[in-house]
């Protein structure tokens, strides 16, 4: 019998709060993935950094029930990182966050652990760039670009990936098939692009393969995307057929834009939004896990 395979999930995590509701979810990317390759089969673990606050053992908690394996959780002093979401006709619209103590380098253990896994996610909201090349010592790197699609960035990522992931509702399946070959050509083994209720189109070593999505009454979209890359890269490590990957994770896709948060795990929203800055502020100001020389 086949084993399960084996991820870590590395960086970002949030509570999603959707003030109009007054309700918070558990979130983030890497959070989102630990998530759900558990869901579709894999063994998985989350190393990141939470605080001892209500929104911090939300997210521990919500772990702990999925069956993440949580030991390289930390828990850090100051606040756990938000994200202020609205819905708008079924679909999800960023408001603003704070990334609280979310942003962190991997410690020496979280390196000796890699070895153990068959592959490590991440992306670019988790602001560890500069570790890929030991990351990729050690194992496969799935690695989340979302809706970032300048070639510079695509140039420096990609060649230490085994998959690669974009988000790309808003371009032509010309642009989308051209985005997944400029990653290939770049160096990833896989590259996904995702297309919203389009669908998604994975391009590999064996050519390019598409599926249209399942289509839903979608009452949250928040989610869907992690849910495919997820998908993807559980079937990526069984070597399963590209074709059936991308159904299996289009069928799962849909399930998630069916609840509300992510992956559910709903609470009263208790978090002080008093901090709380634009997309673009993040993205600016933000100062990424440095390597240090000697580790």
């Amino acid at each position: 019998m086949q084993q399960p395979a084996r991820i870590l999930a590395f960086g970002d995590n949030v509570v999603d709060c959707y003030r109009d509701q007054n309700l918070m979810f558990p979130g983030g990317n890497c959070v989102n993935h630990a998530v759900f390759a558990r869901r579709a089969g894999a063994e998985t673990a989350y190393a990141g950094a939470i605080c001892d606050d209500d929104a911090g053992r939300l997210i521990r908690q919500s772990l702990i029930e999925e069956g993440v394996d949580i030991s390289s959780l930390r828990i850090e002093p100051g606040q756990t990182a938000y994200c202020v979401i609205e819905t708008k006709a079924g679909d999800r619209v960023f408001v603003g966050a704070n990334l609280g103590v979310s942003i962190i380098a991997p410690s020496l253990a979280d390196l000796t652990r890699l070895a153990d896994f068959d592959a490590i996610h991440t992306g670019r909201s988790s602001h560890v760039d500069a570790w890929l090349p030991r990351f990729a010592e050690k194992t496969k790197i799935s690695y989340d670009l979302a809706t970032v699609h300048e070639p510079k960035r695509i140039t420096q990522v990609a060649p230490h990936c085994f998959l690669i992931a974009f988000s790309a509702g808003d371009i032509s399946r010309e642009k989308a098939l051209a985005l997944a070959q400029l990653a290939r050509t770049a160096g990833a083994r896989w590259s996904l692009v995702t297309r919203g209720i389009d669908g998604a189109l994975l391009a590999g070593d064996t050519g390019v393969f598409e599926v249209p999505a399942k289509p839903v009454n979608a009452l949250d979209t928040l989610g869907a995307g992690d849910t495919y890359i997820a998908n993807v890269l559980v079937g990526l490590l069984k070597d399963l057929q590209p074709e059936t990957i991308l159904k299996k994770a289009a069928e799962a896709a849909a399930q998630t834009c069916l609840i509300r948060g992510a992956f559910g795990h709903q609470a009263p929203m208790s978090v002080d939004l008093s901090n709380i800055m634009s997309l673009e502020e993040i993205y600016r100001m933000t100062r990424p896990a440095e390597v240090p020389g000697e580790l």
